[in-house]
């Protein structure tokens, strides 16, 4: 298992992680298995996406259309800290993805990143946990 600590801006701060992850893959020497990736934080979110400055700022535009950050939402009320549109953009998106190694090599498309996006109203430092398993199946 790999920890990495992601600066961010909060704010619906999309980051590529993919290179991170294939990094890991590469280091754990696993031929076929899988690869877990895992936000440790409530109001982040790990998914995938074609990381190109449109489509970034699309996700962004449907993010606030989805989940207007202004919104008086009764998170807010009970804590005060203004980030319940974060918690429940978490809650859609999950914190978790799972993809698979085949050949020692991460398997996604050609044009698939791994994102970290996060929701929270203010900078964060985030944990993003990686976990490979190998696959022991005998075909």
């Amino acid at each position: 298992m790999m920890k990495l600590k992601i600066s961010t801006q909060g704010h619906n701060d999309i980051i590529d992680i993919t290179e991170k992850v294939e990094k890991a893959v590469k280091q754990a020497k696993v031929e076929n298995g899988q690869v877990l990736v895992f936000v440790a934080h409530q109001t982040c979110a790990i998914t995938t996406l074609e990381y190109e400055p449109g489509l970034i700022q699309d996700l962004k535009e449907l993010i606030e259309k989805i989940v207007p950050a202004n919104k008086d939402y009764q998170h807010n009320k009970a804590w005060g800290d203004g980030n319940g549109a974060a918690h429940l953009l978490a809650a859609l998106f999950k914190p978790d993805l799972t993809l698979p190694i085949e050949n020692s090599q991460l398997i996604r498309g050609t044009w698939q990143k791994i994102i970290l996006i996060d929701f929270d109203n203010r900078p964060r430092t985030r944990q993003v946990i990686i976990n490979i398993l190998k696959n022991d199946a005998k075909n």
